[in-house]
């Protein structure tokens, strides 16, 4: 949110908004030189609340200390292995491989069967164990389990590894599926050593952020999670829905064509399947008749994007099959009765595990073993693929679980394995430019006063008619306009001028309003405290009685009139012309005031008063500004 009309684009406007931006902290991944390097923002992070004793990550399978105990080292399932110092920051040990694991003997029966045991260095008589629980012994004979409470273990599943500190024999920790476990007291109690270690395996995305709908994700095998819009702490668990009509789903394909169905997919009245062995089937009527199609030596089909205003036209991920073979990436324009070859130069050995694309555009993207790699197709009739580029992430970890783009084709969001989700503009946005709404990133109407996104390019100069119109700023190929207070009719044509290129000339709908609350790329509102000015989120929920700010675009024209691009006074700021109200899970509230954002340039500012008496949780809020309805937000209550 920037105080005057040159300085900081939507991208960066405001702190309150609390965008996680990739940091100099960030270890710096192997990037192929011709990679593209997109804008990349975190959203969320590695943890998952599973009620442990803290959060908890992905598996780990090996824990260490180094000789002289300054350092712990971790070993993902992956096999990457990960070190810390301070037990709160961890970085990739590049070329460190664990050491062989073995049990110690203590001359005495250990606690399971299959349990490791360690003695405690400097000790000669303190024993730890670690199989289903964790156990500890003063003379190698009689154990005490540490972890068992109602013949479950407080720290999850069974023990994968277990260290003790040289410096300590009290202090020792323990690895399982859900990350670490350390105790400083020889077992009495435990912490987690997981808020920063990025171990969460990830593979497959779900739904992506917006408004009042969390982005969410398939962790390991059988874990549905979510990151709720104003999320602050961690990934929760989200049931078991889509994995269960997942599994339903395959069954039944499975049963009608005779073979096991290890993907599917369906759009309207077709449906895509695919096997472990290359073949797929597809289907226009709801599964009555089929075409099917075989990959010679495929791998196993492991995605589908199906475009969901034309299901004929699909595209499909196969991993390699065996060392040293290819992904492959195919697509259809006949629902499924051939298949044409796209993978191109994808590098040998890599494997596919996600697909997405821009029917527009004809991007592909996909997301495999070696990072994301983007080609350019027809999607509508026969033609050769370009050659794959690969885009970079700044991370150590480049093995992308899933790739998807939103509803616009505007945002791509990816998987990390590891790490989690991640989201940036899309890159085939550099060669066709878009316009959406800065406050939601929608293709809703344009308004008088409202803020708009170019995407894709550096815009220098800005023309609607005989109208100028402000960029206020231009930076990572992304622009940020304002439409003139003195726009009229019911068409707003754009000519936009950037260096070095030719005139663009864009047209979209222009209404009187067309309210919008600002989002950022993780759903979360921008709704502050009136009194402290400070976001409100699930980490600080608006209390009964409190006044409650929104900033949101598109609410009109104002009196007095006040002029494009200028930011709106610090005192007796224009207020909104158009009939206000908004509304609380249905429920009307007391708008004490709708104005222009003091300070700001095409924001506005609508205050309301919460009831005296709220329910805690979480609550649908949206404005509505003559007789139109903004996006829908989540604003967390406490009473």
């Amino acid at each position: 949110m920037c105080r005057n009309a040159t300085s900081c684009s939507w991208l960066r406007w405001t702190a309150a908004i609390l965008l996680v931006f990739l940091s100099a902290g960030d270890a710096p991944g192997q990037i192929a030189d011709n990679a593209q390097i997109a804008d990349w923002r975190r959203i969320g992070n590695s943890s998952v609340d599973l009620d442990l004793p803290a959060v908890a990550t992905g598996a780990i399978s090996r824990v260490w200390f180094n000789e002289s105990g300054s350092e712990l080292y971790a070993q993902a399932a992956p096999g990457i292995v990960w070190v810390t110092r301070d037990f709160e920051t961890w970085r990739a040990a590049a070329g460190v491989l664990a050491p062989e694991s073995r049990s110690d003997e203590t001359g005495g029966a250990p606690p399971e069967a299959e349990a490791r045991v360690r003695r405690a260095a400097g000790t000669g008589t303190r024993w730890y164990a670690a199989g289903r629980f964790a156990y500890r012994s003063e003379d190698g004979q009689v154990w005490s389990n540490m972890t068992a409470y109602r013949n479950r273990s407080i720290l999850g599943d069974g023990l994968t590894d277990l260290a003790v500190s040289p410096l300590d024999p009290d202090d020792i920790v323990v690895s399982n599926n859900a990350g670490l476990w350390r105790s400083l007291d020889g077992g009495v109690t435990w912490s987690g050593l997981n808020d920063s270690l990025p171990a969460l395996a990830t593979r497959k995305l779900l739904a992506l952020p917006n408004g009042l709908r969390p982005a969410r994700a398939v962790a390991g095998d059988d874990l549905e999670i979510e990151w709720q819009p104003g999320e602050r702490i961690a990934w929760r668990p989200a049931g078991q829905q889509w994995l269960t009509a997942d599994r339903l789903l395959r069954g039944q394909i499975s049963a009608r064509v005779g073979a096991a169905v290890v993907v599917a997919r369906t759009e309207g009245e077709w449906i895509y399947g695919g096997s472990g062995d290359g073949r797929i089937w597809a289907s226009s009527d709801r599964g009555q008749t089929w075409q099917s199609f075989s990959v010679q030596d495929g791998g196993a089909i492991s995605a589908f994007y199906v475009n969901p205003k034309e299901p004929r036209i699909a595209v499909v991920a196969l991993s390699a099959r065996g060392p040293g073979r290819n992904a492959v990436v195919l697509r259809t324009l006949n629902g499924g009765r051939f298949w044409d070859d796209v993978t191109a130069n994808l590098p040998a050995g890599t494997s596919a595990y996600g697909v997405s694309a821009d029917p527009g555009s004809g991007a592909i993207y996909a997301a495999t073993s070696r990072g994301l790699f983007q080609t350019t197709a027809e999607l509508n009739l026969l033609g050769a693929a370009a050659a794959w580029t690969p885009i970079g992430l700044k991370l150590p970890a480049q093995t992308i679980s899933d790739v998807k783009l939103d509803e616009g084709g505007n945002q791509l969001y990816v998987l990390v394995d590891g790490w989690g989700l991640y989201a940036a503009m899309a890159p085939h946005r550099a060669r066709q430019i878009s316009v959406v709404n800065s406050a939601d990133f929608s293709g809703r109407p344009a308004a008088p006063g409202a803020l708009l996104s170019i995407l894709g390019a550096n815009v220098n100069r800005a023309q609607a008619g005989a109208l100028n119109v402000p960029v206020l700023a231009s930076a990572g190929r992304e622009t940020q306009i304002q439409v003139p207070f003195e726009a009229a009719g019911d068409r707003l044509d754009l000519v936009l001028e950037a260096q070095g290129t030719a005139a663009a000339r864009l047209g979209l709908p222009l209404a009187r309003v067309s309210p919008a609350i600002f989002i950022a790329r993780d759903g979360a509102p921008l709704l502050l405290d009136a009194d402290s000015g400070i976001a409100l989120d699930a980490g600080n929920p608006a209390r009964s009685g409190a006044r409650v700010q929104i900033l949101a675009s598109g609410l009109g024209a104002v009196e007095p009139a006040w002029p494009t691009g200028v930011p709106a006074p610090a005192s007796n700021p224009p207020r909104v012309i158009a009939s206000m109200r908004v509304f609380l899970d249905r429920e009307p509230l007391e708008v004490s005031r709708a104005t222009l954002a003091p300070g700001y340039v095409g924001f506005y500012l609508v205050e309301v008063q919460l009831p005296k008496l709220l329910n805690a949780g979480p609550a649908e809020l949206f404005v509505e500004a003559g007789g139109k309805e903004s996006n829908r937000v989540r604003l967390y209550l406490m009473p």
